[in-house]
């Protein structure tokens, strides 16, 4: 293995490019597994991001044999010869591109809104792929873009096998590529992690280096170790333009991401410029057992998993991350930062259970602040004695006349306020 992911990938592909004179540069990823590794690409460029959508026009009755490709702005590459040998008409061709157009323009709204694609007349365009087999989506990339109008095309990847450039002379004016193995069965061996990238990531990747800021976002975060058929939960990011961080919220028994009093301080965080993740952190038939509700330990691993996917995902990776934890969620956000070290920057307690997490209080390193609310005094007496046991930078804080879930006017923003303050100022 070469790689440890196509973020890793990227970065070594990345170093190679550093000598490419090229001011007038774009880079353009192929959905989806190039898109990561061409951020990378693009970053160390300074060059913009985009994509470039390739759709194969396949022989009706021979799908996989190719008789031309298509691209945006109404680019289309023949293959004359192949047309010609399989009988095509001109409706069979029609049809065919119809049907990839509906496609294309599905795709590129998923993954650019309204935004127009790169215009390309004239300059250098850099395509990128996660790496180089058959090299037919490759092959069609660069046909296309230089029919988009492209003075020059590179073609960059991290791994081909060896003697690929023969198949792309006259394609590409120049190549790159890390590695170029004699045994090449599947770009996959070459990777130790290489899941499959999803529309969120692709999105995350293009939004920041098109100078789109991120919008509120549905994603699906795996619970495992990242192995096919593992659960998922579903997940609200939220990551302003320009964010330094992110805050993971861990929810209380029987709440989910859509609780309306985390959405409500998410919103303030959004606002002051913090991104947000509200997320499950159980499957539908864990929640139905009440035994995990309260099963902090484990609470606590599935909050851990999220930090590990976010920080691996392109657009959030190399963002601060903070723990907001509500009620019993409080002792999960507490439990996750004992064991993440240094990785988590700072925590927040809404009405927080931090006794539930009590053997593991001392361990913390984040510097927590503690909100309850006056008129709450069980829960009260609890953080004190919680606090007692504090080694870390912490604050307690009442919030007067607040009950245990702040339902007073007034009450829920003065928790938002306090959090983003801590946030900000840590993250």
């Amino acid at each position: 293995m070469y790689f440890t992911d196509r973020i890793d990938a990227g970065r070594q592909l990345a170093a190679r490019l550093t000598g490419l004179r090229a001011p007038d540069a774009v880079v353009l990823g192929l959905p989806r597994g190039g898109v990561p590794v061409a951020a990378e690409v693009a970053d160390a460029l300074g060059a913009p991001l985009d994509i470039c959508l390739v759709r194969k026009l396949g022989v009706p009755y021979q799908p996989e044999l190719a008789m031309g490709a298509i691209g945006e702005n109404g680019v289309r590459v023949l293959n004359d010869q192949v047309i010609a040998q399989a009988g095509i008409t001109a409706r069979d061709l029609a049809l065919v591109e119809d049907r990839e157009r509906t496609v294309l323009a599905e795709r590129a709204r998923r993954y650019r809104g309204d935004q127009a694609p790169a215009d390309l007349t004239g300059r250098t365009a850099v395509v990128v792929d996660d790496g180089f087999a058959t090299g037919a989506t490759a092959l069609a990339a660069c046909q296309v873009v230089r029919a988009r109008g492209a003075d020059r095309i590179v073609l960059a990847v991290p791994v081909a096998p060896a003697g690929w450039t023969a198949r792309v002379s006259g394609v590409a004016d120049d190549t790159y590529c890390v590695h170029e193995p004699e045994l090449f069965y599947a770009i996959s061996q070459f990777y130790r992690d290489f899941g499959q990238t999803t529309d969120e990531e692709v999105v995350a990747a293009l939004r920041p280096r098109r100078g789109v800021p991120d919008a509120d976002t549905e994603v699906r975060i795996p619970l495992g170790a990242g192995g096919v058929g593992e659960p998922e939960v579903g997940g609200h990011l939220t990551v302003p333009a320009g964010a330094t961080g992110v805050v993971l919220f861990a929810h209380g028994s029987g709440s989910s991401r859509h609780s309306p009093r985390n959405r409500a301080v998410a919103a303030t965080l959004n606002r002051a410029g913090l991104g947000t993740l509200l997320f499950d952190l159980l499957t539908e038939d864990e929640a139905a057992d009440r035994n995990n509700v309260f099963d902090t330990p484990l609470l606590a691993l599935r909050l851990r998993r999220a930090t590990d996917w976010l920080a691996g995902r392109p657009g959030t990776d190399g963002l601060n991350t903070g723990y907001f934890g509500a009620s019993t969620g409080a002792a999960a956000a507490l439990w996750a930062a004992a064991e993440s070290g240094d990785r988590v920057a700072a925590v927040v307690s809404r009405g927080g259970r931090p006794d539930l997490a009590g053997e593991r209080l001392p361990e913390v390193a984040a510097p927590i602040l503690l909100i309850v609310g006056g008129a709450d005094p069980q829960v009260l007496d609890l953080n004190r004695r919680a606090e007692a046991m504090l080694r870390c930078e912490h604050r307690l804080v009442t919030v007067p006349g607040a009950g245990h879930l702040f339902e007073e006017p007034g009450t829920l923003e003065r928790v938002g306020e306090l959090a983003a303050d801590w946030f900000a100022a840590r993250l």
